[in-house]
């Protein structure tokens, strides 16, 4: 039996108690009251009998409307887990991560004196150094802020191939067909450390040191006067800014349209500086010529320290030109 009808039933026969009690007391026959007692109940002269007490119980009547059932939707349920999932036999593959390419790429257009122009583009390659590559020859070049570089190189070979490479072994391939270049005589000196560690002499047409026909890093004149046939001109080729980075210079001459015949002195020259002072310096020397390219290695041992500012003349590194009149 629950709570509440417990306390239901309670009441109700606490409520009949009470009736019968009154209807008892109506019909007893009615007696004077001899004496009273400050708060006690009167005493009855007989016990009264009770019988015939019928027990009843309340019980609680339902609602007259009772809400039905809620009916279910019309249409079917289907549960998901209840299907059939079809197992790929072989599960996808996580896709790749994209990844940043890079397009390396280098022109070569012909100029004038049997130079080339090279143009180097990677644009993902800002301000970074890489190097140059020609027929032995090698030097460094450093891209600007779009990771483009432009250069004018003298070319060793009719058959020109140039390579850009950096550091990491990426880089680009030109070519260039350089048929003027059996006009000219080509000589290289290259090396790697200080900018001015060596430099390349022409003493032409019997000039001396710090005359007009001296061609040198600081005279180095022009393509245009090779071109008319009455000089040579010096080419600077690498990046002096940068540490132990290969430096090269070319000396080109144009033995098949000089207008006056004569001689050609050629000399290297090396400073005493506090960048080589005491060490060897390794450089090498290239030459055209009609058996194609001589090339020559040389390690240069510097004076110590307390020479710095001295200079040491290489005489025996190239011939001597012998011009005659074209």
């Amino acid at each position: 039996m629950s709570k509440a009808r417990r306390y239901i039933m309670a009441g109700g026969t606490f409520a009949c108690a009470l009736g019968i009690g009154f209807f008892m007391q109506a019909q007893a026959p009615s007696r004077p009251v001899t004496a009273m007692q400050s708060g006690l109940a009167p005493v009855l002269d007989k016990p009264v009998e009770i019988s015939q007490i019928e027990l009843t119980s309340a019980a609680p009547t339902p609602p007259v409307a009772i809400p039905g059932p809620v009916a279910l939707p019309t249409a079917p349920v289907t549960l998901a887990v209840a299907e059939e999932a079809v197992v790929p036999k072989a599960l996808p593959q996580e896709e790749a991560a994209p990844t940043f390419t890079c397009e390396y790429e280098m022109d070569a257009a012909l100029r004038k004196g049997a130079m080339v122009e090279l143009a180097v583009s990677a644009p993902c390659r800002i301000n970074e150094r890489f190097t140059v590559h020609h027929n032995g020859m090698m030097f460094n070049a450093v891209t600007d802020s779009a990771g483009q570089s432009m250069l004018e190189v003298p070319a060793l070979s009719e058959s020109a191939v140039f390579i850009a490479s950096f550091a990491d072994g990426e880089g680009a391939l030109a070519t260039a067909n350089v048929d003027t270049l059996k006009l000219y005589d080509r000589f290289v000196v290259q090396w790697s450390g200080g900018a001015d560690s060596l430099h390349m002499h022409a003493l032409e047409y019997g000039a001396d040191f710090g005359d007009a026909g001296h061609i040198w890093a600081a005279s180095a004149q022009d393509k245009a006067r090779s071109v008319a046939g009455e000089g040579g001109f010096l080419t600077r080729l690498g990046t002096p800014s940068t540490d132990q980075g290969l430096m090269a210079e070319v000396y080109t001459f144009p033995t098949g349209t000089a207008t006056r015949a004569g001689d050609v002195t050629l000399r290297v020259e090396a400073e005493v500086s506090d960048a080589n002072c005491g060490r060897d310096i390794e450089a090498q020397t290239i030459a055209t010529g009609d058996a194609g390219l001589t090339v020559q290695d040389i390690v240069l041992a510097m004076p110590d320290c307390d020479a710095v500012g001295e200079f040491l003349v290489l005489k025996n590194l190239f011939n001597d030109l012998k011009i005659a009149r074209n």
